[in-house]
Protein backbone atom coordinates (compact mmCIF):
# COMPACT_ATOMS: atom_id res chain seq x y z
CA UNK A 1 0.00 0.00 0.00
CA UNK A 2 1.00 3.34 -1.14
CA UNK A 3 0.70 6.32 1.62
CA UNK A 4 -1.77 7.77 -0.62
CA UNK A 5 -4.31 4.99 0.18
CA UNK A 6 -2.97 4.86 3.79
CA UNK A 7 -4.66 8.00 4.37
CA UNK A 8 -7.43 7.52 2.58
CA UNK A 9 -8.07 5.00 4.87
CA UNK A 10 -7.07 6.09 7.61
CA UNK A 11 -9.37 9.30 6.76
CA UNK A 12 -12.46 7.03 6.07
CA UNK A 13 -11.93 5.31 9.47
CA UNK A 14 -12.25 8.81 11.10
CA UNK A 15 -15.30 9.64 9.19
CA UNK A 16 -16.79 6.31 10.02
CA UNK A 17 -16.47 7.11 13.99
CA UNK A 18 -17.60 10.75 13.28
CA UNK A 19 -20.59 9.90 11.45
CA UNK A 20 -19.38 11.51 8.77
CA UNK A 21 -18.76 11.18 4.73
CA UNK A 22 -16.79 13.31 2.39
CA UNK A 23 -20.36 13.59 0.46
CA UNK A 24 -21.83 15.43 3.94
CA UNK A 25 -19.04 17.70 4.22
CA UNK A 26 -18.92 18.91 1.23
CA UNK A 27 -22.96 19.41 1.45
CA UNK A 28 -21.85 21.21 4.51
CA UNK A 29 -19.44 23.30 2.97
CA UNK A 30 -21.92 24.42 0.52
CA UNK A 31 -24.80 25.17 2.42
CA UNK A 32 -22.76 28.34 3.70
CA UNK A 33 -22.34 29.27 0.62
CA UNK A 34 -26.07 28.93 -0.16
CA UNK A 35 -27.38 31.13 3.24
CA UNK A 36 -24.79 33.74 1.62
CA UNK A 37 -26.61 34.34 -1.51
CA UNK A 38 -30.22 34.03 0.53
CA UNK A 39 -28.84 36.33 2.04
CA UNK A 40 -27.74 38.65 -0.25
CA UNK A 41 -31.50 38.69 -1.61
CA UNK A 42 -32.48 39.75 1.59
CA UNK A 43 -30.12 42.28 1.47
CA UNK A 44 -30.68 43.21 -2.00
CA UNK A 45 -35.13 43.14 -1.63
CA UNK A 46 -34.13 45.59 1.51
CA UNK A 47 -32.20 47.59 -0.78
CA UNK A 48 -35.19 47.82 -3.22
CA UNK A 49 -37.88 48.78 -0.42
CA UNK A 50 -35.61 51.70 0.92
CA UNK A 51 -34.90 52.87 -2.61
CA UNK A 52 -38.59 52.85 -3.64
CA UNK A 53 -39.50 54.72 -0.41
CA UNK A 54 -36.50 57.88 -0.81
CA UNK A 55 -38.04 57.71 -4.52
CA UNK A 56 -41.06 58.19 -3.31
CA UNK A 57 -39.98 61.20 -0.83
CA UNK A 58 -38.35 63.05 -3.06
CA UNK A 59 -41.61 62.58 -5.54
CA UNK A 60 -43.52 64.35 -2.49
CA UNK A 61 -40.63 66.74 -1.80
CA UNK A 62 -40.55 67.96 -5.49
CA UNK A 63 -44.23 68.20 -5.42
CA UNK A 64 -44.18 70.25 -2.38
CA UNK A 65 -41.51 72.55 -3.44
CA UNK A 66 -43.15 73.04 -7.04
CA UNK A 67 -46.50 74.02 -4.73
CA UNK A 68 -44.20 76.37 -2.64
CA UNK A 69 -43.06 77.93 -5.54
CA UNK A 70 -46.14 78.61 -7.54
CA UNK A 71 -47.72 79.91 -4.29
CA UNK A 72 -44.96 81.99 -3.71
CA UNK A 73 -45.57 83.14 -7.42
CA UNK A 74 -49.02 83.92 -7.13
CA UNK A 75 -47.92 85.93 -4.08
CA UNK A 76 -45.39 87.98 -5.66
CA UNK A 77 -47.88 88.54 -8.31
CA UNK A 78 -50.53 89.99 -6.33
CA UNK A 79 -48.36 91.98 -3.84
CA UNK A 80 -46.90 93.85 -7.07
CA UNK A 81 -50.88 94.20 -8.68
CA UNK A 82 -51.41 95.69 -4.90
CA UNK A 83 -48.94 97.78 -4.68
CA UNK A 84 -49.22 99.17 -8.42
CA UNK A 85 -53.06 99.65 -6.98
CA UNK A 86 -52.10 101.24 -4.14
CA UNK A 87 -49.84 103.76 -6.18
CA UNK A 88 -52.42 104.98 -8.38
CA UNK A 89 -55.02 105.56 -6.30
CA UNK A 90 -52.45 106.74 -3.40
CA UNK A 91 -53.75 110.90 -3.38
CA UNK A 92 -57.39 109.53 -3.32
CA UNK A 93 -58.53 111.19 -0.30
CA UNK A 94 -56.93 114.37 -1.59
CA UNK A 95 -57.67 115.06 -4.69
CA UNK A 96 -61.25 113.83 -3.55
CA UNK A 97 -61.03 117.27 -1.06
CA UNK A 98 -59.30 119.17 -3.94
CA UNK A 99 -62.89 118.48 -6.36
CA UNK A 100 -65.44 120.72 -4.35
CA UNK A 101 -62.52 123.65 -5.30
CA UNK A 102 -62.69 122.52 -9.04
CA UNK A 103 -66.78 122.43 -9.14
CA UNK A 104 -66.21 126.43 -7.95
CA UNK A 105 -64.13 126.91 -10.17
CA UNK A 106 -65.83 125.54 -13.22
CA UNK A 107 -69.09 127.87 -11.76
CA UNK A 108 -67.57 130.68 -11.71
CA UNK A 109 -66.05 129.95 -15.41
CA UNK A 110 -69.75 129.43 -16.33
CA UNK A 111 -71.27 132.54 -14.27
CA UNK A 112 -68.57 134.98 -16.16
CA UNK A 113 -68.82 133.58 -19.78
CA UNK A 114 -73.32 134.14 -19.04
CA UNK A 115 -73.18 137.30 -21.21
CA UNK A 116 -75.93 138.23 -18.81
CA UNK A 117 -73.09 138.27 -16.02
CA UNK A 118 -71.49 141.48 -14.80
CA UNK A 119 -68.30 139.06 -12.94
CA UNK A 120 -65.37 138.54 -15.15
CA UNK A 121 -63.25 135.73 -15.21
CA UNK A 122 -59.48 138.24 -15.02
CA UNK A 123 -56.35 136.63 -17.00
CA UNK A 124 -54.74 135.39 -13.71
CA UNK A 125 -57.23 133.53 -12.12
CA UNK A 126 -57.81 131.98 -16.21
CA UNK A 127 -54.07 130.78 -15.33
CA UNK A 128 -54.62 129.66 -12.08
CA UNK A 129 -57.90 127.57 -13.53
CA UNK A 130 -56.04 125.90 -16.36
CA UNK A 131 -52.76 125.01 -13.98
CA UNK A 132 -55.15 123.49 -11.81
CA UNK A 133 -57.03 121.52 -14.19
CA UNK A 134 -53.44 120.74 -15.93
CA UNK A 135 -52.15 118.97 -12.75
CA UNK A 136 -54.93 117.33 -11.94
CA UNK A 137 -55.12 115.74 -15.43
CA UNK A 138 -51.35 114.80 -15.17
CA UNK A 139 -52.62 112.70 -12.16
CA UNK A 140 -55.03 110.57 -13.50
CA UNK A 141 -58.16 112.56 -12.52
CA UNK A 142 -60.39 113.03 -15.57
CA UNK A 143 -63.78 114.56 -15.42
CA UNK A 144 -66.61 112.27 -16.59
CA UNK A 145 -68.76 113.63 -19.59
CA UNK A 146 -72.42 112.78 -18.44
CA UNK A 147 -74.92 115.27 -20.50
CA UNK A 148 -76.61 113.72 -23.00
CA UNK A 149 -75.49 110.01 -21.99
CA UNK A 150 -77.49 107.73 -21.04
CA UNK A 151 -77.66 106.78 -17.23
CA UNK A 152 -75.42 104.18 -15.77
CA UNK A 153 -75.96 103.47 -12.10
CA UNK A 154 -72.39 102.75 -12.28
CA UNK A 155 -71.60 105.78 -12.76
CA UNK A 156 -73.96 108.45 -11.98
CA UNK A 157 -76.03 109.20 -9.16
CA UNK A 158 -79.78 110.45 -10.10
CA UNK A 159 -80.61 113.57 -7.98
CA UNK A 160 -84.21 113.71 -9.54
CA UNK A 161 -86.41 112.78 -12.75
CA UNK A 162 -88.23 115.12 -14.53
CA UNK A 163 -89.89 114.71 -18.15
CA UNK A 164 -88.05 114.42 -20.70
CA UNK A 165 -88.47 116.94 -23.26
CA UNK A 166 -88.12 114.85 -26.66
CA UNK A 167 -89.14 111.31 -26.64
CA UNK A 168 -85.34 109.84 -27.59
CA UNK A 169 -84.34 112.02 -24.03
CA UNK A 170 -86.57 109.47 -21.95
CA UNK A 171 -83.51 107.29 -20.11
CA UNK A 172 -80.56 109.74 -20.84
CA UNK A 173 -78.95 112.04 -18.70
CA UNK A 174 -80.29 116.21 -19.32
CA UNK A 175 -78.34 117.99 -17.08
CA UNK A 176 -75.31 117.70 -14.65
CA UNK A 177 -75.50 119.29 -11.44
CA UNK A 178 -71.99 117.86 -10.26
CA UNK A 179 -69.43 116.30 -12.42
CA UNK A 180 -68.66 113.03 -11.39
CA UNK A 181 -64.48 112.08 -11.96
CA UNK A 182 -62.43 109.14 -12.43
CA UNK A 183 -58.72 108.76 -11.11
CA UNK A 184 -56.70 106.53 -13.17
CA UNK A 185 -60.10 104.83 -14.59
CA UNK A 186 -61.86 103.98 -11.18
CA UNK A 187 -64.17 106.58 -9.74
CA UNK A 188 -63.28 108.76 -7.20
CA UNK A 189 -66.53 110.51 -7.72
CA UNK A 190 -70.08 109.69 -9.03
CA UNK A 191 -71.92 112.57 -11.23
CA UNK A 192 -74.54 114.13 -9.81
CA UNK A 193 -77.32 114.22 -12.60
CA UNK A 194 -80.72 114.68 -13.97
CA UNK A 195 -82.56 112.28 -15.80
CA UNK A 196 -85.13 112.26 -17.75
CA UNK A 197 -88.04 109.81 -17.71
Amino acid sequence: MSNEDEKEIIQEEQNDATGETTETQSEEEEKPKKKKRFGRKDKSEELKGKINDLEQELGEAKDKYLRLFAEFDNFKKRTIKEKIDFMSTAGRETIAAILPVLDDFDRAKKSAEDSDSSETFSEGVTLVYNKLHGIMKSKGVVAMESTGEDFDPELHEAITEIPAPTEDMKGKIIDTIENGYLLNDKIIRHAKVVVGK
